[in-house]
């Protein structure tokens, strides 16, 4: 496979007991936290590749290890915002969706020293019931939003499968969703998650060269869980068991054939790319 258009891989930078929807979360004490070696072993093979990504920081994994950050940041990658608890975001107040941004903008600035530009709710959660959201966003400086994934169950199937701007009374910034794949029962989530680690990695190519082909950028993302195939798992329902941990040890050898195969850029470059030329 050529490498042609230039496409954008992103991490989510939670550990493995980040799971949204839970009554109750788990307290995990730091020595059973595994976030920094899994999180080296991407940036090893990131590295290795040449490719810079863009990581959305949870607040509190950074509160907890700002060195893995400032590592990060060290490296060359983008540091954008994942909010601070891992919240859904369809279950906070605008207050309290303020909040998280804070706390997580005061994290980063004091570890690297600026501000995230980008922003990524946990489990695609700007939706119909958060109408503050882009207004939200934009007073508060930032550039793009990656919060939106057109599946239909999970995320806002209505979404567009493409880049857009959206202009809010505080200003414009860009909506970047996912990749995902077109099939008759609807979308497929073959831009991260379980759905990259479960479908065939020839479904996952003919997608990128799709978007490559039609002049859009395939947005991909992961999570540091996803090359830690030995971790621990909770108790979970069976879906959402599987959706968290299943297939994990696929995880590394798919990353490395698309690492190998296409050119990625941060969504911050791209952002700036598509502003110079507008």
């Amino acid at each position: 496979m050529a490498k042609q258009a230039v496409h954008s891989l992103s991490v989510d930078l939670e550990d493995w007991f980040h799971v949204c929807g839970l009554k109750q979360q788990p307290c995990i004490p730091p020595d059973d936290w595994r976030v920094h070696r899994a999180t080296e072993v991407l940036l090893d093979l990131f590295a290795e590749f040449g490719v810079k990504t863009t990581f959305f920081v949870l607040g509190c994994v950074a509160e907890s290890d700002p060195e893995l950050v400032r590592t990060i940041h060290r490296q060359g990658h983008e540091i954008a915002s994942h909010g601070y608890s891992h919240r859904l975001v369809h279950e906070l107040s605008s207050a309290e969706f303020v909040d998280e941004l804070q706390k997580t903008e005061d994290v980063i600035m004091g570890i690297t020293g600026s501000l995230p530009v980008g922003f990524r709710a946990p489990q695609w959660s700007a939706t119909a019931h958060t109408p503050w959201f882009d207004d939200i966003l934009a007073q508060r400086g930032y550039r793009y939003d990656s919060s939106r994934n057109p599946l239909p169950f999970i995320g806002d199937r209505n979404a567009a499968r493409h880049p857009y701007r959206i202009e809010t009374a505080h200003g414009a910034l860009w909506e970047i969703p996912p990749m995902v794949s077109g099939s008759p029962l609807g979308n497929l989530p073959t831009g991260g998650g379980w759905g990259f680690r479960l479908f065939p990695f020839g479904l996952i190519a003919a997608t990128v060269e799709r978007y490559g082909r039609a002049g859009r950028p395939a947005v991909l993302y992961l999570h540091p869980r996803e090359v830690d195939p030995q971790g621990p798992r909770l108790k979970l329902p069976l879906l959402k068991r599987f959706a968290s941990y299943g297939t994990r040890r696929d995880g590394l050898p798919r990353l490395r054939r698309l690492l190998g195969s296409y050119t990625f850029t941060t969504l911050r470059e791209m952002v700036d790319s598509w502003q110079s030329v507008s």
